[in-house]
């Protein structure tokens, strides 16, 4: 057995756990990497600042659902990684983070770009790695991927000082590993699955709370499936949001802050509520004491620390959502309908048809609803959506309806400002032939717009929706509510002009200032084989309702 370096062992793990792509930047700390990289099948993709890696390879992530590989140097390298891992930790969604480090003989010295990544990054990751010999790395490697990707998916990062990468040893790769005290819970007790049938069976107003558990265990059709064989509405979380098709009879779309009508209303008439890959954030349930205070709560989910931690269940199931899923349909296939809810369904079909009335758009005049629903209606069924955080991500939540489970990505947990742009890029890397949109403030854009460079360089074209308000569009919101209109920090005076912008990278910039100019700019944008930013401007004193106020619950949602 020939001896090879720590990173050629790296190199050749990741190929072994079928990375095909790693989104980076090369540094002092990192180079011996890059040497094997030199002449490796790896697509290595530039970045121009390591926290669009991380958000790239969230993207890619979300999309293939195998996890996504990102890459820096020691220092402020790894720190850079830190907010993309922090985004990627709260949404769980699996990464793999590689870093440099100074030569272990330098470790603790204060050594010219020496961090400790390992302090900085455990509370954000799944598990973090030093190897601090060669041998180890190929473990490594296998155990950060099976981590990463397994049970609840999450960031892993692996940390390699320089002498590590380059010192040479005879390496074995394992084929299998095991990890002492790590055996996620996959097979839900039957004995549970059953009581939470004979639940919804008997239940009068049973609804589904869907969460972004079941986008990450792909349980979209066997999601619909129950709800279509107990005929009960499907309501989500924000993560959740796009699990299940929006246009469905049976869709009432997110709850929360900035929830559906329909959805928060429903939500507290029901009796038995069915909540599947969901953890209660504060901003689904708004005043947790007040949330569905006299309903029978069934909680699903593949991590046992989410039950009973926000929100006491009635009947707690831990296990993989798809398999649940799949357990609960095959015993309600065994039976017969114990109950009919004919009531229910004429009261959520009329209640759908309130809110529906209650809420109008104008299309004839540009907004961001009727650039929204006009986005909807142009792109195809499959297309991959993206968000940045703010006004724009919730209007998004609200007015643009998810067709195809599974197409639609956001931010949720830590609310990351410019994730959308890169995450798109990352998105149209795993998936080059579906059209890629993002959907972003002109706030977000403006920290991430260095992927453009990246975007246009390597041949991933995506198209930007720039829903421009020339504001920190929800900071400004709630100046105007709470503050009396006390405008601090959060003007931007429409600088920079994101047309030129694109053009300075060589992207295809186009200011779209009425409906039919905004149509057109999509229809270009698709047919383009560079990245398109499209410049909307809107103004900046409209608001994102419904809101439900910090503080307070969903029965107390503003309407306007």
């Amino acid at each position: 057995m020939s001896k090879i370096s720590g990173s050629k062992a790296l190199i050749e793990g990741l190929k072994d756990e079928g990375a095909t792509v790693l989104f980076g930047m090369p540094g002092g700390a990192n180079l011996p990497i890059y040497e094997e990289l030199y002449n490796s099948e790896i697509r290595h993709i530039l970045v121009r600042h390591e926290q669009l890696g991380a958000h790239m390879a969230d993207g890619f992530a979300r999309v293939s659902r195998r996890p996504g590989v990102c890459m820096g140097t020691s220092g402020p390298g790894a720190t850079n990684l830190v907010t993309g891992i922090a985004t990627a930790y709260m949404d769980s969604i699996p990464m793999v983070a590689i870093t440099g480090q100074v030569a272990t003989s330098s470790i603790g010295k204060d050594a010219f770009q020496e961090c400790d990544i390992m302090g900085v990054a455990t509370p954000v990751t799944k598990y973090a790695f030093q190897p601090l010999d060669p041998r180890e790395i190929p473990a490594t490697v296998k155990k950060a991927f099976y981590i990463a990707g397994s049970g609840r998916p999450g960031p892993v990062l692996i940390d390699i000082p320089k002498d590590i990468q380059t010192g040479e040893a005879e390496m074995e790769f394992p084929e299998a590993i095991r990890i002492r005290g790590y055996a996620p819970a996959m097979d839900p007790d039957i004995t549970m699955i059953e009581k939470a049938v004979e639940l919804m069976l008997t239940a009068e107003r049973p609804m589904i709370l869907a969460g972004g558990g079941v986008a990450i265990a792909g349980a979209f059709t066997e999601l619909q499936a129950l709800a279509e064989m107990l005929m009960c509405p499907v309501a989500t979380t924000f993560k959740g949001k796009g699990v299940f098709n929006e246009t469905h009879p049976l869709a009432l779309g997110p709850i929360g802050m900035h929830g559906h009508l329909e959805a928060n209303r429903l939500i507290l008439e029901a009796d038995v509520l069915l909540a599947v890959g969901t953890r209660f954030s504060d901003r689904s349930t708004g005043k947790v004491s007040d949330f569905v205070p006299k309903t029978t709560v069934i909680h699903i989910d593949i991590d046992p620390s989410e039950i009973d931690k926000n929100k006491k269940a009635d009947l707690g199931i831990v296990g993989d959502v798809k398999v649940s899923l799949r357990a609960i349909n095959a015993s309600l296939q065994k039976r017969a309908r114990q109950h009919k809810i004919e009531k229910w369904e004429k009261r959520f079909n009329e209640v759908k048809e309130n809110c529906k009335n209650e809420w109008k758009i104008d299309m004839t005049k540009i907004s961001a609803l009727s650039v929204l629903k006009t986005l909807r209606e142009i792109l195809p069924a499959n297309a991959l959506v993206t968000t940045e955080v703010g006004q724009c991500q919730m209007w998004t939540s609200l007015h643009f309806d998810v067709i195809e489970p599974g197409t639609f990505y956001s931010s949720t947990g830590l609310g990351t400002m410019g994730f959308g742009f890169p995450a798109a890029v990352g998105a149209k890397v795993a998936a080059p032939t579906r059209p890629v949109v993002d959907i972003a403030g002109d706030g977000s854009l403006n920290m991430t717009e260095a992927a453009l460079a990246t975007s246009v360089l390597d041949n991933i074209p995506v198209i930007v929706v720039v829903l421009n308000n020339t504001m920190l569009g929800m900071v400004a919101q709630w100046q105007r509510l709470f503050y009396q209109r006390h405008y601090m920090g959060v003007k931007l005076y429409g600088i920079p002009d994101f047309v030129k912008l694109a053009e300075a990278y060589r992207a295809q910039g186009l200011r779209a200032q009425s409906i039919d100019e905004f149509a057109k700019a999509v229809k270009l944008g698709l047919r383009s084989d560079v990245t398109t930013v499209i410049d909307v401007p809107i103004s900046p004193e409209e608001d994102v309702f419904p809101f439900v106020v910090p503080g307070t619950a969903l029965k107390d949602m503003v309407v306007a």
